[in-house]
């Protein structure tokens, strides 16, 4: 046993890198605890400010499959499960086009698509502005593309909320049922992107003792998440829901197009 040594282990020593990653996984576990979907996306972009967005992925994967945990119980009675049905097989295809291509596909091809997708999901709920009107059927087409968006931009940088959202939200089911279909549609997303980031080598020990420094935030961020989800209404809540995916999709097409400009 003495050849696996902790002082032989590189551990990030940065303070900017520690600075950025206890807000990220704070946000990570409100959004995740059923509050502002979707702001959890921020973590990779928030931490890539100080190492690489491939290295942010893989410590925040461990941290998120204990946050996923934590939600599966609180959420345990609320879902819905054709919507389930119809995201997770699409989910299976985009994981796999995402290790395929995960030597090719810039971090900026994914802020930008993630970026456009929230921005024109927004508009077009907007646009529309009518009443919401009664629960609609699930459409298993629409789902499998969704889901196979979702597991590509889930793969790259942890930003599946967008595509979840564009199919889930105009289906008009409560905020607990979303919250709760999401988390047990993510939690199994993040299984399946297990053995691959294994393979690709984002979960080598210096990624691993990063996220274990950071995992005792992931209760502190999902207990947030939770009790915001139970005080806040339903209206104001997918507004806000709503106002963050804009206001986060604005900020990935401009990192975007920054990143291609200096590239």
């Amino acid at each position: 046993m003495d050849g696996c040594q902790i002082d032989t282990i590189p551990m990030i020593n940065d303070p900017l890198f520690y600075a950025l990653a206890v807000p990220a996984v704070l946000l990570t576990g409100i959004s995740k605890g059923g509050f502002a979907g979707g702001i959890g996306l921020v973590a990779v972009p928030m931490m890539a400010l100080a190492i690489s967005p491939v290295q942010a992925a893989g410590i925040l994967l461990p941290i998120l499959m204990v946050m996923d945990t934590i939600g599966l119980w609180a959420y345990r009675r609320s879902f819905d499960k054709s919507i389930l049905l119809a995201l997770i097989p699409g989910a299976f295809i985009g994981i796999a086009i995402g290790a395929l291509l995960a030597g090719i596909v810039s971090d900026a091809h994914v802020k930008l698509i993630v970026g456009l997708i929230s921005i024109g999901f927004v508009a077009d709920r907007w646009l529309r502005s009518g009443p919401a009107g009664p629960p609609k059927p699930v459409n298993r087409i629409k789902g499998s593309l969704w889901g196979s968006v979702a597991g590509f931009t889930s793969f790259v940088a942890h930003a599946g909320a967008p595509p979840y959202q564009v199919f889930v939200l105009p289906l008009g089911r409560d905020k607990t049922i979303y919250v709760g279909t999401s988390i047990i549609f993510f939690a199994v997303i993040n299984w399946i992107k297990l053995p691959p980031y294994f393979a690709l080598g984002l979960l080598a020990p210096t990624n691993l003792w990063a996220s274990l420094i950071l995992l005792p935030l992931a209760p502190i961020g999902m207990g947030l998440g939770i009790w915001l989800h139970k005080v806040i209404p339903e209206k104001p809540f997918f507004r806000v829901v709503y106002v963050l995916i804009f206001v986060i999709g604005l900020k990935l097409v401009w990192d975007g197009i920054v990143a291609f400009g200096t590239a």
